[in-house]
């Protein structure tokens, strides 16, 4: 990276950072908008549960394939260009969503998510690489990723309770509002980075020599610690993306009313707020695996908890969810641009490598969470099947922590405790 990129002026770093906090903002509120309208969706275009998980899941399979091109995207455009076209495409799924008249349609609105999607979650961890070193790279993690949070406890606790009575129960001018909201979320990040010094970052950043992804991928894909934190994305994504999408349906069919569905449902979100904001900051390298396998434990404990009746253990059980999905990809994702052999350098396509691997999990999760309880008519199987994935993290941290005593895992690891 050449000296312009090297040394962003330090008070402009705090701006990107607002930006980038806006865009994904969007991003969550854009997510989670379909989960507390399930019923009434389902009802108006005639579709099963299966159906509708597979709605759900269909933006992750496009992210899939389109990661790792986005991220090349992002690389040629420069982080400004890159996460405007990201949030724009974000709207414009939003209000297509509002205009499906079947599955087919309500799937490929959904699906276009998939595009825009990448560009925002692989291009966030590259500016925050970019613009913010040591402790502060952590603590500035942490605040990006209360973005999404803030759009989900926005989507979730206003769609049953005010916006769906304003609106005389139109679900399509709820999502109308979302799309609108993600429009000015990415005209937001625009005036947030149009300080001259910033540009002229971005674009030096952008020119700067980079080796070929067919050259690096392979590189990263020969580097053990970097498999396995793939495959651990993989079921952090299918808890995370799981119980996200189904949690309002969860506690529903638990006796809930929609509009106590949704405020329990925003729980993990409130508290996930909290813990992003000191989690990722006390993840420093040494005690990086440590934090990561209390967050597996606190992911098992949750899925646990939540086949309780409402009341304190199944409020126990949300907070615990909240700090397992607030902090588990953030850590995973400092662990993997830490790790000997990836860095600052490479942290875009490791990024795109580590969603595109995830959004299997984030795919499947809804899927299988959908064809369960069609199958069953609960949500426990499902549940437990969340346990046993929490479990296999888990065991993937162990795997890290032996990797890093021989020297070919995360840097600084070794030395935890």
């Amino acid at each position: 990276m050449n000296q312009a990129a090297a040394a962003p002026p330090s008070p402009i770093r705090w701006l990107i950072l607002a930006g980038v906090w806006l865009v994904y903002l969007c991003f969550g509120l854009t997510t989670v908008g379909l989960a507390p309208l399930v019923a009434p969706v389902t009802r108006d275009l005639g579709m099963s549960q299966t159906a509708m998980g597979t709605v759900l899941g269909s933006w992750q399979l496009v992210y899939i394939v389109a990661a790792v091109p986005c991220g090349a995207l992002l690389d040629r455009l420069g982080s400004r260009r890159a996460l405007f076209l990201g949030a724009v495409i974000i709207a414009a799924s939003g209000v297509l969503r509002s205009l499906a008249w079947d599955f087919f349609s309500l799937a490929c609105a959904v699906g276009l998510f998939g595009f825009g999607g990448p560009i925002v979650s692989a291009g966030a961890p590259k500016v925050i690489a970019q613009w913010f070193k040591g402790r502060e790279r952590g603590l500035a993690m942490g605040i990006y990723i209360t973005g999404p949070a803030v759009g989900s406890i926005i989507g979730l606790s206003l769609t049953n309770s005010v916006l769906m009575p304003l609106f005389e129960q139109d679900w399509r001018r709820v999502l109308q509002l979302w799309a609108g909201a993600a429009i000015l979320c990415s005209l937001g990040w625009l005036i947030l980075t149009s300080h001259r010094d910033a540009q002229r970052f971005d674009r030096a950043a952008a020119a700067a020599p980079r080796s070929s992804q067919r050259e690096v991928i392979p590189a990263l894909l020969a580097l053990p610690a970097v498999r396995v934190l793939l495959a651990m994305s993989v079921g952090i994504f299918m808890f995370n993306h799981g119980l996200n999408n189904w949690l309002p349906e969860l506690l529903r069919a638990d006796g809930m009313t929609a509009r106590e569905a949704g405020y329990w449902a925003t729980v993990p979100t409130v508290i996930g707020i909290l813990a992003s904001l000191m989690i990722p900051r006390l993840a420093t390298p040494e005690r990086r695996l440590t934090i990561l396998a209390a967050l597996c434990v606190f992911a098992g404990t949750s899925s646990v908890l939540l086949h309780a009746e409402p009341g304190p253990v199944l409020l126990v059980g949300l907070v615990a969810q909240g700090v397992a999905r607030s902090s588990l990809m953030t850590v995973a994702m400092l662990t993997l641009v830490e790790t000997r052999g990836v860095g600052e350098r490479n942290a875009g396509t490791a990024g795109g490598m580590f969603f595109s691997a995830a959004e299997i999990g984030g795919a499947g999760g809804p899927v299988v969470l959908g064809a369960i309880y069609d199958a069953t008519g609960r949500f426990d199987l499902g549940l437990w099947l969340l346990t046993a994935i929490a479990a296999l993290l888990f065991m993937g941290v162990m795997y890290l922590r032996r990797l890093a005593g021989r020297g070919d895992g995360p840097a600084g690891a070794a030395a935890s405790p």
